[in-house]
Parts: structure tokens; C-alpha cells; sequence
């Protein structure tokens, strides 16, 4: 893994639960992940979920291309998790998947805590988080907090 303090992760929504524009939520997280960029991070951590973390990891190879010094982590929460997606979000997570430089499984097989193991992983591993949340609880809400308990800072884009 990367050096932490150069070291990004995403939280949010999937996209039934976005109250905003999928637009207005991509041109909200690219400006976050162009200001990181900004600032010196380097490595950027996703969760794979549909919605935001696909489209947070989407960015970052696109600017990847420009930047060869970027580098894309898929933090998983169990392998094969994608399963039952439908097949339009099953091909963007597989395209991800093959793309990423690195490939993390938090846990070997599903169980009721593993999207929150994987939530802390992330966080753990990064010194900020790029949040998209609406103030909804939630795993992005507790993901946010637990950011703010380990000192981490967080980085809003208005879901």
C-alpha cells in the first residue's frame, strides 16, 4: 500500500439513493479529485460500489492516462460481490477491476460487517476522504464518522 499521507478514498451513496443529479454528483467529485490531485495526493482508494465509488475510480484512470504517478486501489469487500448487479454495472465494475493497480479483498467471503471492515480499510489507509452525502445515516454517514474520529480529514461534495 501507499504512503497514507498521499493517500485518498471515496464514501457514498449507490445511485438509488442519490438525492442529486448523477451530473451534478460526477462534476462534484471531480472537482474533489482534481483539488487532491492539487494538494499532492496520489493514490486513490475506491469501494467498488456502485454509484459514486465506480464513478470516483472511473476519474481517476481517466486522469490516470495523463498522470501515469496516479494510482488506483479497489478495496473490496468481499470477492465476487458484483454478482448480482445488472450487467451494465457488472461490466464497469469488471473494467475497474482489470484497470486498478491494486486489488485489496477485506474479507474472504460475505458476512454482516464486511462493507464496514472494508469502510475502516479505507480509511485507515488514507488521510482523506472524498464523501458524498446528503446527512442520510448510513454506511457513508458512519464512514464520515469514523473519519472524524481517526483524525482524518473529510472532503464533502454535496450528494
Amino acid at each position: 500500500m501507499a504512503d497514507v499521507t498521499r493517500s485518498c478514498c471515496f464514501t457514498g451513496h449507490r445511485p438509488e439513493k442519490l438525492k442529486k443529479a448523477e451530473e451534478d454528483i460526477k462534476k462534484g467529485l471531480e472537482t474533489a479529485i482534481d483539488q487532491a490531485i492539487k494538494d499532492g495526493f496520489t493514490t486513490f482508494i475506491t469501494g467498488m460500489a456502485q454509484g459514486v465509488d465506480i464513478w470516483a475510480g472511473q476519474m481517476v484512470l481517466c486522469r490516470r492516462e495523463a498522470n501515469p504517478a496516479l494510482r488506483l486501489v479497489a478495496a473490496l469487500a468481499y470477492p465476487n460481490g458484483e454478482k448480482r448487479w445488472a450487467a451494465a454495472w457488472k461490466k464497469q465494475y469488471v473494467q475497474l477491476l482489470e484497470a486498478a493497480d491494486e486489488v485489496v479483498a477485506i474479507s474472504p467471503a460475505y458476512h454482516k460487517a464486511c462493507y464496514q471492515k472494508r469502510d475502516e480499510w479505507m480509511v485507515n489507509h488514507a488521510s482523506r476522504v472524498i464523501a458524498v452525502y446528503d446527512g442520510v445515516a448510513g454506511g457513508t454517514k458512519n464512514t464520515i464518522e469514523y473519519a472524524r474520529k481517526c483524525g482524518v480529514e473529510v472532503s464533502p461534495v454535496q450528494g
